[in-house]
């Protein structure tokens, strides 16, 4: 039996059935899962394919990388890479077209459960929150040089926290009495600095949820890689092929519903094209509909409560 620790590290894949029944047309494709996470999605698409199809699945998590490591099957391939680097890791295997392609985005909860990621203010560890620890700069490195304007508008933008810029005056005090303190490398103390100074908050919401967002999309600059993984994997799909996006908070969903929406608009059409066809041809793609968690689900994962998933499918080429 699994103990305590084991059991909060599970990870409850959100939508399961739902985005793979979305995902898969056809068993024969070559499909891409662009967060493999703890390879939920990953799984459940393999035992849907036939022999003759494939699936290539991307992460930048070296722990979700390990885990897929498990999976031993000729048609599974895997990179460690940014979703944003698509075009090259499919040019890599020789893919031009694919049938479709799965961005499950957010943290996971094996991401979230860890104290050692530093995700999450429910745990003290260190203040890193990068989704690739061997890669790039922990929201203690960035604190640490930036400026009261860049903190401020990461918190506001990223956030939406009206407090930013407060939060963002103490967290310099904070820094600025460093050679007493020593540098602010945890996460208990980066919740002990904004908790004392969000002193409103809507009821059952910790006053420190979204600044630690922030820091997290910021760092790992999740919204700029979310609109160029939008883009080329609606360029790169077959006719038929299907995107599918889960998002779990609104500056996520704001996103892939406005490219969404560009994508199945007149305007989306070929300008190359005479104006008179225009009057006639249809949008390239068109919207295949929006899902949300069951009742049941949500009981079961509170996770999935925030869960959103769009389909777009392309009906030109």
């Amino acid at each position: 039996m699994a103990n305590a620790a084991e059991m909060e590290m599970q990870h409850r894949t959100v939508l399961l059935e739902e985005a793979v029944d979305a995902l898969l047309w056809r068993d024969d494709g070559i499909y891409v899962d662009c967060t493999l996470g703890r390879c939920g999605h990953s799984r459940r698409i393999l035992e849907r394919l036939g022999d003759r199809g494939k699936l290539i699945a991307l992460d930048k998590d070296p722990q979700a990388i390990e885990e897929a490591k498990k999976i031993i099957d000729p048609r599974f391939s895997i990179a460690h890479e940014s979703f944003a680097r698509l075009r090259d890791v499919l040019a890599g295997y020789g893919v031009t077209r694919v049938a479709g392609v799965l961005l499950d985005l957010g943290v996971s909860s094996p991401q979230l459960d860890d104290p050692t990621r530093g995700f999450s203010f429910r745990f003290n560890g260190p203040l890193d929150m990068r989704m690739d620890p061997t890669r790039g700069e922990s929201a203690a490195e960035w604190l640490a040089r930036a400026t009261v304007q860049e903190i401020t508008e990461v918190i506001k933008c990223y956030g939406e926290e009206r407090f930013a810029f407060q939060i963002a005056k103490a967290l310099l005090a904070r820094r600025m009495d460093s050679d007493r303190l020593g540098p602010l490398v945890t996460t208990g103390e980066l919740a002990s600095i904004v908790a004392g100074v969000v002193k409103t908050r809507e009821r059952g919401k910790s006053p420190v949820t979204r600044t630690f967002q922030a820091l997290r999309i910021h760092v790992n600059q999740e919204l700029v890689d979310l609109q160029i993984v939008l883009d080329a994997a609606a360029d790169l799909l077959e006719k038929k092929g299907k995107l599918v996006v889960i998002s779990f908070h609104s500056l996520e969903d704001r996103i892939v519903k406005r490219v969404m929406r560009t994508l199945t608009s007149v305007e989306a059409i070929d300008r190359r094209i005479p104006m008179r066809a225009h009057q006639f041809a249809p949008p390239p793609y068109k919207l295949v509909g929006k899902v949300k968690p069951c009742a049941k689900e949500i009981a079961e994962n509170s996770r999935a409560r925030s869960a959103i998933m769009r389909i777009v499918e392309r009906v030109a080429l």
